[in-house]
């Protein structure tokens, strides 16, 4: 006869329940959001504070946090030429970004939408001109533009922008043509749409949110360029990088007037960027979601 084995070993016991996992609430993440803002934020805001500070403000140690504001700085660089240098900017950037995107809409509707053979090697090859430094061919450039007599002229920029920007306006443009339903690509062509009619009337507004992205980190690309303006202009042609650097003397920083000319400098790309932020943020997640 068998029996049954009841000591309290044999018996089987329930594993342990799992612990409960401790989410996180709504009011960290919050705090902890507002922390990596702020940490992003707090350079361009002590930009803001120094620029109405005197220069004997802009030294002391530690900061101080209340003063009495003053334009004095921001007068100061208007009346030291600051116009001439926001124009040449102003010129440069636009023009070469209108080319940019000239030249870039019709070879992103060809890569993406009207594919040929060898598509891929075109886009390879316009990758691999950004992989080139700009310092190892500023050399050959200055020759050019000398030979050229476009040295320390606007339009050595413009050329130099466009090509600088145009293989990345590439690229992005044909992730955003590439979201395009050929669907109405179809329907547009079976009613008799040509290619001009089909780029107006169907493809741009579908893709209007991502040229504008596109137009706009052009512009950043374009205002901030600081390396081929300082190399290849002198007098005649310089941005407004190329002023900023003549705050930088032997005599030490001038604080102060260092920041109003970068606060100055910088305004006209933070207006453009709030003004098109709705499109950079649609033009920017174009594709993110199915």
């Amino acid at each position: 006869m068998t029996t049954l084995d009841t000591r309290p070993e044999a018996a089987t016991t329930a594993p342990p329940a799992p612990k409960p996992k401790r989410k996180t609430g709504p009011g960290v993440l919050t705090a902890v959001t507002w922390i990596i803002a702020i940490l992003f934020v707090f350079p361009l805001l002590w930009m803001i504070l120094t620029a109405f500070k005197q220069e004997a403000d802009a030294y002391t140690d530690p900061p101080k946090l209340f003063f009495s504001p003053t334009f004095d700085q921001i007068a100061n660089v208007l009346k030291g030429g600051f116009l001439p240098y926001l124009s040449n900017s102003a010129f440069v950037t636009v023009l070469s970004t209108l080319l940019v995107l000239l030249l870039g809409i019709p070879a992103a509707y060809a890569l993406s939408l009207a594919p040929v053979k060898k598509t891929s090697n075109a886009l390879g090859f316009f990758l691999s001109t950004k992989m080139l430094p700009i310092v190892a061919a500023i050399i050959p450039l200055y020759i050019i533009s000398q030979n050229t007599e476009l040295l320390d002229t606007v339009w050595a920029l413009v050329i130099l922008y466009t090509s600088m920007n145009l293989p990345l306006a590439i690229w992005m443009m044909r992730s955003f043509f590439l979201e395009v339903p050929h669907e109405m690509i179809e329907a547009g062509r079976i009613d008799g749409a040509n290619l001009p009619t089909l780029l107006r009337k169907i493809i741009m507004p579908v893709v209007a949110p991502g040229i504008a992205a596109t137009a706009l980190i052009c512009v950043i690309f374009s205002w901030t360029e600081f390396f081929y303006a300082v190399n290849l202009t002198a007098a005649r042609a310089g941005t407004v990088p190329v002023f900023l650097v003549g705050f930088i003397t032997s005599e030490g920083l001038y604080w102060a007037q260092l920041s109003a000319a970068a606060l100055l400098a910088s305004l006209p790309v933070m207006i453009v960027g709030w003004i098109a932020q709705n499109h950079l943020v649609r033009g920017l997640s174009m594709g993110a979601v199915k």
